[in-house]
């Protein structure tokens, strides 16, 4: 009888543990918190553009690195259900430039929309940018 009771007790922690790690899991999957990398041409060249991005409930904060090594917060940032949005504002010389991001995380993709307006004309382009693995970062 004890037998049986240690087993039941040991596979219902087990049960447990395993509803633990899968509700971490589906939290990670929207969670956008980390360093996100994706390549852009620039005049025929491959550059890689980071985004460093923090939750905090629905509150989003973040830099986006930028030419030169400027680095630049993002501002207005939410996050709410892996949906994400955020503005980055740059000056070139004296022209304003913001750019809008919107998007959704999916685990270890973040899938955005940047809109950029610049001397009035406004452009769109797609973004799909990878989480940066913890091992990573160490090799650095």
């Amino acid at each position: 009888m004890r037998t049986l009771l240690a087993l039941g007790l040991v596979m219902g922690l087990v049960g447990f543990a395993a509803a633990a790690d899968e509700k971490k899991a589906d939290a990670k999957k929207g969670d956008p918190t980390g360093t996100w990398k994706w390549e852009v041409d620039r005049q025929g060249q491959k550059a890689t553009m980071t985004l460093t991005l923090k939750a905090d409930g629905d509150k989003l904060t973040g830099e986006m690195p930028g030419r030169q090594g400027a680095v630049t917060k993002i501002e207005d940032g939410k996050v709410k259900d892996g949906e994400v949005s955020f503005t980055v504002t740059r000056m070139m010389g004296d022209n304003k430039i913001v750019t809008k991001y919107t998007g959704k995380v999916d685990g270890d993709v973040l899938k955005l929309t940047a809109e950029t307006e610049r001397n009035g004309e406004k452009t769109k382009r797609e973004i799909e940018a990878k989480r940066e693995k913890a091992e990573e970062k160490k090799d650095k």
